[in-house]
């Protein structure tokens, strides 16, 4: 139910959405934000109040960075005690990274922080941008009959389906469905009603306050295999100075290479408190590192199963964990663990 009274915070960080076209060139460039309401007079029918909060200049979603992250963050626990919830625009390359960033950033979240964008311009005829700003608003204000948001956490909407946002992967750059939610249900469905499936989305504990989270070490690297890589392309990735985490993007269900110089390298970098975390190329099923000897030999050296965890909140994970200054042991056994349903732990 829309609570009519509910004040929610529009920010506009950049993208898609909030671009026009060059007459001159045909590129996409950042407008200003009243070329948004110029384009959207439904804003103004909503029966609850909208606020807008501009970054500026606007950021391109491929410059996004956790700098960026910690800003949004910020912007949010200023205003966290006068809004009921917040819609944050965002250019869609990388909202999966924003939106599993800010999940693991906002501990024990009470209300919602729903991301959401657009494939074409707001002023294009055909804009999906229209419905998906419309509608996030919508469930930002949705409250249940006990006067409580009906979606505390923070999710990602595009094209009629509500997602967590730690759960999301962009899969498309060219259709209006761009993401899913691989492996984890859909939050809600929209069409002519916003139908919600209430036992998936989390609940937070209502007596205590919510976590602002700002620290995050950057020193990570996502390190994919593939048949024939060299022993000094991951030399190079794991020996970086610095370096505190690695995402191994492993085959199928978390198979890797048993070459005597591939397992020395990776020994090695455990040995010297890197954290390697396994996760599977595959957008579809986790890491089950028991079930072949290739993926047990990786269980052996020390590194961290991610179960279902998708690469980008791997990355988020690991930074954060470090940012909170853990010793390695610590954030080997917390990648393997649920903080903010991120991950699904089966057998």
């Amino acid at each position: 139910m829309i609570d009519r009274n509910a004040n929610v915070l529009l920010m506009y960080t950049g993208g898609t959405i909030g671009m026009v076209e060059n007459a001159d060139t045909g590129a996409l460039e950042p407008f200003n934000f009243s070329h948004l309401y110029a384009n959207m007079p439904e804003i103004k029918r909503l029966k609850f109040n909208v606020e807008s909060y501009l970054f500026d200049p606007p950021i391109d979603s491929s410059d996004m960075s956790p700098s960026i992250w910690q800003h949004i963050v910020h912007v949010i626990e200023n205003h966290y005690n006068e809004f009921d919830g917040f819609v944050i625009l965002h250019g869609t390359d990388t909202m999966a990274y924003t939106a599993s960033a800010l999940s693991l950033m906002l501990d024990n979240l009470t209300k919602p922080v729903i991301l959401t964008g657009s494939q074409l311009p707001i002023g294009k005829l055909r804009t999906d941008g229209k419905e998906n700003l419309i509608t996030a608003l919508e469930i930002a204000a949705d409250k249940d009959a006990t006067g409580h948001p009906i979606v505390p956490e923070v999710c990602v909407y595009m094209q009629n389906l509500l997602m967590r946002g730690n759960r999301t992967a962009k899969i498309n750059a060219n259709n209006f469905s761009a993401f899913t939610s691989p492996n984890y249900p859909y939050l809600g469905e929209a069409g002519l009603n916003i139908r919600y499936s209430d036992q998936f989305i989390l609940r937070p504990d209502y007596d205590k306050a919510v976590n602002f989270n700002y620290a995050m070490d950057p020193h990570m690297v996502i390190l994919k295999l593939f048949p024939g890589i060299t022993e000094e392309v991951v030399r190079a990735h794991l020996t970086i100075p610095g370096l505190k985490g690695v995402v191994l993007e492993t085959y199928g269900t978390g198979n890797c290479p048993i070459y005597p110089w591939f397992t020395d390298l990776l020994y090695d970098a455990i040995e010297r408190g890197v954290v390697i975390v396994n996760v599977t190329q595959c957008l579809y099923g986790g890491v089950e590192m028991h079930r072949y000897e290739n993926g047990q030999r990786l269980e052996k050296l020390g590194a961290a199963s991610g179960y279902d965890i998708t690469t980008e909140a791997a990355l988020a994970k690991l930074m954060i964990l470090f940012g909170e200054g853990r010793a390695p042991a610590e954030v080997n056994r917390l990648v393997s663990v649920s903080l903010r349903g991120e991950l699904t732990i089966r057998g």
